[in-house]
């Protein structure tokens, strides 16, 4: 199963945005699933449902600071390139959709710390599937284009 897939189904499985994609990738991380889905809790709604950034494009950049980030202290360069893959995958998603920001793809939706359930009608009104989705695929496809070295 590819991981855009697999994060369409997490999420409608009933995890948030970011748990989805960033636990979608645990084969390629090598997180386990129940710290993947912790660590990814924060950010789900657009960083605890404040309606910021978008919850896919956080476990995205995840996926991406754990694969190649840098963890080198006083590496400008290394710092300066990993910023600018960011800033590479987030701009793949704001062409695909308009904006990065949850609000601004949801149309305003409640800023209220309260879940929304996860009902038929939310599923159907709800992009967020299609947006886990995207977010994996982008990753995905970098991922292809940029081999992981491993030493």
């Amino acid at each position: 199963m590819d991981h855009g897939t697999k994060a369409a189904e997490l999420f409608l499985a009933g995890y948030n945005c970011s748990q989805a994609v960033l636990a979608a990738f645990c084969d390629v991380t090598g997180l386990q699933e129940e710290m993947a889905v912790k660590l990814a809790s924060s950010f789900g709604g657009g960083i605890g449902r404040m309606r910021e950034v978008c919850g896919a494009v956080s476990g995205m950049l995840m996926v991406a600071g754990i694969l190649y980030g840098d963890d080198t202290v006083g590496n400008d360069a290394g710092k300066r390139e990993h910023y600018a893959r960011v800033q590479e995958l987030a701009g793949k998603f704001r062409e695909k959709t308009g904006s990065i920001i949850c609000r601004e793809i949801l149309k305003n939706p409640s800023t209220d710390p309260n879940p929304s359930p996860r009902t038929e009608q939310y599923y159907k009104v709800r992009p967020c599937a299609k947006m886990v989705m995207l977010a994996a695929d982008i990753m995905d496809e970098y991922i292809q284009e940029h081999p992981i070295c491993r030493d």
